[in-house]
């Protein structure tokens, strides 16, 4: 055990790591929205993160091993922030979060569709999902011609507030 953690249980470990906050919102932007530097992050956040709060959560996600930062290779002072494979693994947490957000709390629909769909899609469409983040923030290469997740999940989205709008 170190000086940095409460307890070896797992439940606390995670806690941790991913219970304040924020950290969760950030890496559901960056999973869920394809948001990848600071401005992006800052200006879409649903939830109006502040952007110290941003900036010392990216940090302290980068540190933790969740996030990857680099320098953006099309502009000299913008950072990519990409996934790893520990964030990736969050995919079916988020699916039980937002399962549960669903049948508990007042959602709105817009922003409970992607969950919906992640739920009745089950562990494949998580697995595929997770396959696609791979290939995005790793590198991984899919096999020509694999149906993007996240493309299904943002259409839905688009398709639910287009129908507000025009109700």
């Amino acid at each position: 055990m170190d000086a940095l953690n409460r307890s070896g249980c797992p439940i606390n470990l995670t806690l941790e790591i991913l219970g304040d906050r924020w950290s969760l919102i950030i890496i559901r932007d960056i999973m869920f929205g394809n948001r990848r530097h600071f401005r992006e992050l800052l200006q879409n956040s649903e939830e109006g993160i502040a952007s110290n709060i941003l900036a010392d959560r990216l940090k302290r996600l980068v540190e933790r091993g969740l996030l990857t930062r680099d320098d953006d290779p099309t502009h000299k002072q913008k950072a990519v922030y990409s996934l790893t494979e520990m964030a990736i693994d969050l995919v079916p947490l988020f699916a039980h979060m937002g399962a549960w957000g669903r049948k508990h709390l007042p959602v709105s629909e817009e922003l409970s569709i992607r969950a919906e769909l992640l739920e009745d899609g089950g562990p494949k469409l998580w697995e595929d999902f997770m396959e696609e983040l791979r290939a995005k923030h790793l590198g991984k290469v899919l096999p020509p011609g694999t149906p993007s997740v996240l493309g299904r999940l943002t259409e839905a989205y688009l398709n639910v507030v287009e129908r507000k709008k025009s109700a």
